[in-house]
């Protein structure tokens, strides 16, 4: 019975991440993947099509690009990032998408056991693309706006005309900008925050046994932590590709970061 409940759990955990990606129209493509700058095996083609068969609309990262409404409002816009996890026997691959405030949306792991590179990483990224939902979000030029008004040639009744129709472009435009703010502040905003007073870090826990720390305008993790026989204790990979171990101590999450010489430095990050 307790693990039906876990399972559960999980299924409406999963389902709150969709529901919040599913609430966008637009998705921000970076000029090159994160995870694959030197060569992103078809990658960039493979991550289009599917988002564009599920009904989003892809934008450029440059805003310059941008229609007017989505640089209106740039918090109507999520952007998406591929990051590599492989391991020494499977092609593995993180994609992530992120608001405007850089939190985490939704997170998804993709793997696969085919060894060559392109025809591996493509089915990674595959498996990682089905679970992200079908857009349901509305075009923002479908906002609700006033029409446009020629000029009034009736002098007594232009000044009131005007003022009313101001008023109700303002008001429209204040909601818009209230479910924009909204939208930004309540996204995954549960997200765990640490500190080591020098950076801040965001925990995405990525799978049941594995979580990473991500940096506010980064995609790559900056440390990537998985499960030991030990609770609380976990093997530690760094952005640098040191392994490490790391733990949990008083809330807090502490890493052993490498000196050379078998020495360690301790890093401290809280909530």
């Amino acid at each position: 019975m307790k693990k039906l409940v876990f399972a559960f759990t999980i299924l409406s955990f999963t389902a709150v991440f969709a529901q919040k990606v599913s609430d966008y129209k637009y998705i921000s493509l970076p000029e090159k993947l994160e995870g694959f700058k030197d060569s992103n095996y078809g990658l960039d083609k493979a991550l289009t099509n599917s988002l564009k068969a599920k009904k989003y609309i892809l934008l450029p990262d440059n805003r310059a690009g941008w229609p007017a409404g989505a640089n209106q409002y740039p918090c109507e816009v999520l952007s998406v990032d591929v990051l590599n996890d492989s391991g020494i026997f499977r092609n593995k691959v993180i994609l992530l998408f992120k608001d405007c405030n850089s939190k985490v949306m939704m997170s998804q792991k993709g793997s696969s056991s085919i060894k060559e590179f392109e025809a591996g990483f493509q089915d990674a990224l595959k498996q990682a693309l089905k679970e992200v939902p079908v857009s349901d979000g509305k075009e923002i030029s479908n906002i609700p706006v006033p029409p446009a008004f020629g000029t009034i040639t009736s002098s007594g009744n232009k000044i009131n005309e005007v003022a009313t129709l101001e008023a109700v472009k303002d008001d429209t435009i204040q909601k818009a900008s209230k479910v924009t703010a909204e939208k930004a502040s309540n996204s995954f905003s549960k997200a765990d925050k640490y500190d080591n007073g020098v950076i801040s870090l965001q925990k995405v826990q990525i799978a049941k046994d594995q979580f990473i720390l991500l940096e506010d305008n980064s995609s790559v993790p900056y440390a990537t932590f998985k499960e030991t026989t030990k609770k609380d204790v976990f093997r530690v990979t760094m952005k640098s590709g040191d392994a490490t171990i790391g733990y949990i101590e008083n809330g807090s999450i502490v890493i052993e970061i490498p000196m050379g010489n078998d020495r360690y430095f301790k890093e401290v990050f809280s909530l």
